[in-house]
């Protein structure tokens, strides 16, 4: 259980081992500080504020009843599904596919794209979506015959008008965020024995077999872990279309996502109590679906 268990090596000489679950002890502790300052007590607050109103009297699901029949709010968390439907279909194939890609070819090649893919990475959300406004307009941009061609698009409102944002953002998001998580994926190949490797291609097994049948069975808990960090972090969507919207000087709606409108609940209207029922959903939404996804892969079952 928790108490410490003997072993002894070679030599005869026994030792004690501390406690399993203790181990990890010094590398979360100092975390901790900032996970209830910046996590925990923020959460708190904001369910506070979701169940009063703004003297502070207890008025239940009254905020989120009233949040629902604002007209912006099933647009934006419709929004948010589609880009988020989008983007995490990206990633799962894109990202694992160009791991075991890359796993299968490690070479010095193999080292070269692992930079490459990972370089959009260092760029910042902010910096990311300026990028992507010069590619998307027509007139400046360097692929403007693939936005003619592909979007339909000669000026820039043609690009970014409204049935083109889900996969605009989708794009952005994957850009900066695909090659960090390519890197992970193929440090996760890296922990797999080349003796399994080695004995499926004893039995017959092609390259495509042994990435499909064997590497990425193993891996699935990663690809897990990697779906619920990104499909909470693409229901915070805020940053790309908030500059966007500035950028079209208003042809995109500024509650284009459910933060958006948080955000105008909350600094526009000083409707604090919506904007935190706003917040508690997109909480309550990453929560259901981080517990399907675990519950569902194992992620946190420890194999004997």
């Amino acid at each position: 259980m928790g108490s410490s268990s003997p072993s002894s090596d070679g030599a005869g000489v026994t030792h004690t081992r501390g406690p399993r679950s203790l181990r990890g002890a010094p590398f979360v502790l100092p975390y901790l500080p900032f996970l209830i300052v910046f996590g925990l007590a923020p959460t708190v607050y904001a369910f506070v504020l979701a169940f009063t109103d703004v003297d502070g009297a207890w008025v239940g699901f009254h905020n989120f009843v009233r949040t629902y029949h604002d007209y912006r709010f099933v647009p934006a968390f419709k929004h948010i599904l589609v880009y988020t439907t989008i983007w995490l279909g990206m990633l799962v194939v894109m990202v694992v596919g160009l791991a075991l890609l890359l796993h299968g070819r490690a070479s010095r090649a193999s080292s070269t794209f692992r930079f490459l893919f990972y370089i959009p990475g260092a760029l910042a959300g902010t910096a990311a979506v300026l990028v992507w406004l010069f590619m998307l307009d027509p007139t400046v941009s360097p692929v403007s015959f693939l936005l003619e061609h592909g979007l339909g698009a000669t000026i820039f409102a043609q690009s970014i008008a409204p049935g083109n944002l889900p996969y605009v953002f989708a794009m952005i998001a994957f850009w900066t965020g695909a090659g960090g998580w390519i890197v992970v994926m193929y440090g996760a190949l890296n922990t797999i024995p080349n003796d399994l490797e080695e004995a499926a291609r004893i039995d017959g097994a092609g390259p495509i077999a042994i990435a499909l049948r064997l590497k990425l069975p193993l891996i699935r808990k990663w690809v897990a872990y990697m779906v619920i960090l990104s499909f909470a972090t693409g229901t915070q969507l805020f940053v790309e279309p908030e500059l966007v919207q500035h950028a079209s000087f208003g042809l995109v709606p500024d509650t284009w996502s459910a933060n958006q409108l948080a955000y105008q609940l909350a600094f526009r209207y000083a409707d604090f109590n919506a904007a935190a029922a706003i917040a508690v959903d997109l909480l309550v939404i990453g929560l259901v679906g981080a517990v399907l996804i675990v519950t569902r892969t194992g992620l946190f079952k420890v194999d004997d």
